[in-house]
C-alpha cells in the first residue's frame, strides 16, 4: 500500500517569494496562480474604482477604494492572501502598508474563463466567512452582476444596464454598461 501524498501547505512567505511578475492568491494554504487580465476586464476595473471612489468622495465618505493588485489578508493565519479586484475599506484600522488585515466592507471581483470558479465558489465562501459585507461577482461573458448582501443574507443577479444598488450605501447604484 502506498502512503498517501501529503499536500504541501502554503503561506503569505512562500507568495511573497514568487518570481517578479507573478501573481497569485492563496486559499487555505494553496496557491492559485492568476492569469493576466484582458483589455475589457481592466476597462471594469477602472470603471468601478472611478465611480466608487467619486461617490465616496463627492459624499464625504471615510471609506477608500483599492484595485488590483491589492493584498487582502482574509484572516489572522497566514494561509489566506488574496488580491480582488476591487476592495473597498471603512476601517482605517485594517489599511497597513502591506495592504488590508482583515475583510473589506465590499469586494467586487470581475470574472475570467479562468477565474470562474473561483469567484463563484471558493471566495464566495471565503468571503462570506472573513466577514464581508457585500460581494460582487461581474460576469462579462454572460453580462450579469451577481450580488450577495451577506449582511441581509440576501442575493440578486442584475443584468449589464440595470441600476444596481449598493447595499453598504444606501441611495447609491451602479450601472455596469
Amino acid at each position: 500500500m502506498d502512503a498517501l501524498k501529503k499536500e504541501e501547505i502554503y503561506t503569505i512567505e512562500d507568495i511573497y517569494t514568487l518570481p517578479d511578475g507573478e501573481r497569485a492568491e492563496l486559499i487555505d494554504g494553496k496557491i492559485y496562480y492568476m492569469a493576466p487580465p484582458n483589455t475589457n476586464h481592466q476597462r471594469l476595473v477602472h470603471f468601478f474604482d472611478r465611480e466608487i471612489g467619486n461617490y465616496i468622495q463627492s459624499h464625504g465618505g471615510e471609506c477608500e477604494v483599492f484595485p488590483a493588485p491589492f493584498a487582502v489578508f482574509l484572516n489572522k493565519n497566514d494561509s489566506n492572501y488574496v488580491e480582488p479586484d476591487i476592495s473597498v475599506i471603512c476601517d482605517k484600522n485594517k489599511i497597513t502598508d502591506k495592504g488590508c488585515n482583515g475583510a473589506p466592507d465590499w469586494i467586487i471581483e470581475i470574472v475570467s474563463s479562468s477565474s470562474r470558479k473561483m469567484d463563484y465558489y471558493k471566495k464566495l465562501f471565503k468571503y462570506r466567512t472573513a466577514d464581508v459585507r457585500e460581494y460582487w461577482v461581474v460576469d462579462p461573458d454572460k453580462k450579469v452582476v451577481t450580488v450577495y448582501d451577506f449582511e441581509q443574507d440576501n442575493m440578486e443577479e442584475y443584468s449589464f444596464g440595470m441600476d444596481i444598488p449598493v447595499s453598504i450605501y444606501e441611495g447609491f447604484t451602479l450601472k455596469v454598461e
